[in-house]
């Protein structure tokens, strides 16, 4: 599964701590995240993780874009309660896309917890045949 990743500067020892928990189950799969938050993760856990640019410089956009194209399987995004404004069109459009292309979101703690037992269980394992050009995908029917 392709799995994009991003945190707000507020939660990202959460999701650090997160991703140390659940390494098991990540480390089973493709995942890219913004520039800092990708360092973070990588740094604690030490997963492979495809670094995109930072949130500010594009990097929200970059995974809205991926996501636009069913690229995207499983987003896990930790916000900040009080957004920019700025950047909220930004998330809005991203997380309307992943509603639109039924791409599971997880945007706090809990919903991450359940998306990514789910998955360690295969039961996000229909998105392959949404997604069925994504690397993890292809790799796994050789």
């Amino acid at each position: 599964m392709e799995i994009a990743i991003i945190a707000h500067d507020l939660k990202k020892e959460l999701m650090a701590q997160f991703c140390i928990a659940y390494c098991g189950v990540l480390a089973n799969h493709h995942i890219c995240a913004t520039a800092s938050t990708a360092q973070y993760i990588s740094d604690a856990t030490g997963l492979k993780i495809d670094r995109l640019m930072s949130g500010e410089h594009g990097g929200e956009q970059q995974i809205a874009s991926r996501a636009s194209f069913n690229e995207i399987d499983v987003l896990l995004y930790f916000r900040a309660p009080q957004s920019n404004p700025r950047t909220m069109a930004i998330e809005n459009e991203l997380l309307l896309t992943c509603d639109r292309l039924n791409i599971p979101v997880a945007t706090n703690l809990a919903s991450a917890e359940t998306i990514i037992t789910a998955l360690g269980r295969g039961e996000l394992d229909w998105r392959d045949n949404v997604n069925p050009r994504s690397e993890y995908n292809r790799n796994k029917k050789k």
